[in-house]
């Protein structure tokens, strides 16, 4: 029984009849059978053909390139470092990036499709800067950053600076940053042009309960339950230092406590020696007598009032 192998292109060469000696080999592409009786006996018993998968990829391959352009096949270069015919396949290409395949999927009509900003940026866009840890320099370093670029922005519109921090210091007292980083931002919140409104959430301590007091006069606000204390700096911890720098160590850490005494008595229009006073020993306020102090002009909180259609809710300043 008869097969036949046809190849989707194949060159042949032909032979000009002419005798003349202008003749020469001219090739002219066709179609292409073979016959497996013409192959003869000897190399079909040699070279056995195994069975074709036409669903095989690379054979698919092969046959579109041979039938759109045969010429890549019969002139390739020959490489002994890589099997033929693979130079047919594109380069390999990294995967894409999670923003390239947001960017190219539509996961859902109502999803965004552009990488969601991080939460600080969402903040700054409503102007507002939060203070949520100790005031160590990376933080000073982006909240100062922030205030500058709010003022570059617009310098009409107002700043609102959250705080739920411990100063420069934990829970328990132990230092974590210098007195300078909080002086830093009072600094920046000084030269601003824009109107500062604070708001204490959790704990305002130390340096930054001077922060809260620093907003502009009526746009200081606490929350009910926030708590804000203030208290002496404390001495780093000395290790190995020398008792002459001891010394000048604790001689700065008096001269940052007279400093942050004139300031708070500055913005809480109590006496210097009043202040001073409540700084000998840890000085807690809740909302009330931060209040009272004059560490901040109202209390947020949010109550419930009657309205024509029923209840609803809305933040209420207790004066």
């Amino acid at each position: 029984m008869a097969c036949f192998l046809q190849a989707p292109m194949a060159y042949a060469i032909l032979s000009s009849a002419s005798s003349s000696s202008s003749s020469r080999a001219v090739r002219v592409p066709k179609p292409l059978k073979l016959s497996c009786g013409a192959l003869g006996a000897r190399n079909a018993a040699k070279i056995p053909m195994p069975p074709i998968n036409p669903k095989d990829p690379f054979l698919s391959k092969l046959a579109s390139v041979a039938s759109s352009s045969p010429e890549t096949l019969v002139n390739s270069s020959v490489n002994p470092d890589t099997p033929p015919f693979l130079d047919l396949f594109d380069s390999p290409k990294l995967m894409a990036t999670p923003a390239q395949v947001e960017r190219s999927v539509s996961y859902n009509e109502h999803k965004p499709r552009s990488p969601p900003p991080d939460l600080p940026s969402l903040l700054l866009n409503g102007r507002i800067v939060y203070i949520g840890m100790p005031l160590v320099p990376a933080v000073t370093e982006l909240v100062v950053a922030e205030l500058m670029y709010l003022q570059w922005m617009d310098p009409k519109q107002p700043i609102y600076l959250y705080i739920n921090s411990t100063g420069t210091t934990r829970d328990d007292g132990e230092t974590v940053g210098m007195e300078t980083e909080g002086f830093a931002i009072y600094d920046a919140l000084m030269q601003l042009q824009n109107e500062i409104h604070t708001v204490a959430v959790g704990a305002a301590i130390g340096q930054a309960c001077l922060l809260l007091s620093a907003g502009t006069k009526g746009k200081r606000f606490m929350m009910p339950h926030a708590k804000a204390m203030i208290q002496q700096p404390r001495v780093p911890s000395s290790g190995l230092m020398p008792a002459s720098d001891v010394l000048i160590r604790a001689k700065e850490v008096i001269v940052n406590r007279d400093t942050l005494v004139e300031l708070l008595a500055k913005h809480t229009g109590n006496s210097v020696e009043t202040v001073a006073d409540v700084m000998r020993r840890p000085f807690y306020m809740d909302a009330n007598r931060a209040k009272e102090f004059g560490v901040i002009d109202r209390i947020l909180w949010r109550g419930q009032e009657k309205c024509p259609g029923g209840g609803c809710y809305s933040l209420k300043f207790v004066s």
